[in-house]
């Protein structure tokens, strides 16, 4: 018995399997896609955050509208280098030039690039032939600036006009190809996915269109065919990146109404976390060439065309990762949840839990009761060892002290028969 209580006192209790369980970084978790972190189950708050984003930039567009480019507005622009013969001219400097000669003031004076590519750029409304050649002249008389060979020279001052009704049919072709490319977009869309899969892009897609223009308003970015271009390229980045996670919501949730291990949102979550990383690489990757361009059109050559196509791709890379993880995929499962079959399903699922939790509860209270009756029962026997001691053992009348004098010995004899059983009481008293 003391062997027993010794053993059972010394035991250690084996730690739990969820203590034992390693503790990942964040970039492990983030690695591995296992889904610690919680998208789908935060939605409202996502949902906040892109309706605040909306509110914003549909309230700057209304109000403050965009910086239409001459290619849209119409108008003339004149482009100066910066290298003159007495040195690098300011953007202020020809600001004046251009007020002294034509008595008014220019829409924009901007200083595109760096180094000996640098220009300012002059933008106005649309000026007569003999208003561009007067300007032109007091330019090159003001400040002299260097040709490609290193020589003042006239011809290095360039000018371009664009009327009013070409800028109206660029406006109108660019409206046109948008509008083809939502269409397609959403033919596309439509065949390869089921019917939510199908509004939940699209209206990722229509977030990713107003956030981008939003941003333009918001920064002052002028708008170009080279931005409207860039556009129809960044919208077809988020649908991809949308694609690549709605691909992994329909492998995870194939088949889920006939499982009870995850609800259809845990299932969704799951899929946005194991497309983590694979969305924050392509953007990554995209993002480096978008820099480089950004590099080489202001610093090294000073080309405006490709700094808008660079501006508009790096603000929709962004704004396309943030939608296809954050406002897709949580749509989706709203959209989905208020069907009968996802509503059944999670309900099922969570009586399971419930279920296997109740049962998890009983087991822990019958092993406690188990547990203290045990601990009372030891306390008895240790309380009363000789009692039970005694109890288990035949009671007989004690010997004698000593031998009556002359008296025989007796030999001890069997219970039953009296008789001498053989054995000799090898007791001395």
């Amino acid at each position: 018995m003391a062997a027993k209580d010794t053993s059972e006192s010394t035991a250690v209790e084996a730690p739990s399997l969820e203590s034992a369980t390693p503790k990942h970084s964040f970039f492990m978790r983030l690695y591995t896609g296992t889904g610690a972190f919680e998208v789908v189950g935060k939605r409202k708050l996502w949902f906040a955050i892109s309706g605040l984003i909306v509110a914003v930039c549909i309230a700057s567009m209304v109000l403050r509208g965009f910086t239409l480019g001459i290619d849209f507005e119409g108008g003339t622009k004149v482009a100066v280098p910066a290298s003159t013969e007495t040195g690098t001219i300011s953007v202020q400097q020809v600001e004046d030039v251009f007020t002294e000669t034509l008595g008014k003031a220019p829409e924009s004076v901007v200083l595109v690039g760096s180094g000996g590519s640098a220009t300012v750029q002059i933008r106005s409304e649309h000026l007569t032939n003999e208003e561009t050649e007067e300007l032109r002249t007091a330019l090159f008389d003001a400040f002299k600036p260097l040709g490609t060979d290193g020589v003042p020279s006239r011809l290095a001052i360039s000018d371009s006009a664009v009327s009013e009704t070409w800028g109206g049919q660029i406006t109108q072709k660019a409206l046109i190809a948008l509008v083809v490319f939502i269409v397609l977009a959403t033919i596309y869309i439509t065949v390869r996915y089921e019917r939510y899969m199908s509004i939940a892009a699209m209206a990722t897609l229509v977030f990713d269109i107003i956030v981008t223009a939003g941003v333009y308003s918001i920064v002052g970015f002028e708008v170009t065919p080279a931005m409207v271009i860039g556009l129809l390229t960044i919208l077809g980045f988020s649908l991809y990146d949308t694609v690549i996670v709605f691909d992994k919501v329909e492998e995870n949730t194939q088949g889920f109404e006939h499982t009870t291990r995850r609800t259809f949102a845990e299932q969704a979550n799951l899929a946005v976390n194991q497309t983590f990383m694979r969305s924050i690489n392509t953007s990554v990757i995209s993002v480096l060439p978008i820099v480089a361009l950004m590099v080489v059109a202001v610093w090294l050559l000073g080309v405006g065309t490709l700094m808008d196509l660079a501006l508009v791709q790096m603000v929709g890379v962004v704004v396309g990762t943030y939608s296809s993880i954050f406002f897709a995929t949580p749509l989706l499962v709203s959209m989905r949840e208020r069907t009968d079959l996802v509503r059944n399903h999670t309900r099922r699922v969570l009586n399971r839990r419930k279920g296997a939790e109740a049962k998890t509860a009983d087991k822990a209270a019958d092993k406690a009761a188990d547990t203290d009756a045990g601990a009372d029962t030891k306390a008895g026997q240790a309380a009363e060892p000789q009692t039970v001691a005694a109890a288990s053992v035949p009671s007989s009348p004690p010997p004698p002290d000593k031998p009556v004098p002359g008296a025989r010995p007796v030999r001890p004899t069997t219970s039953r028969t009296g008789r001498p059983s053989g054995k000799r009481n090898t007791r001395r008293r």
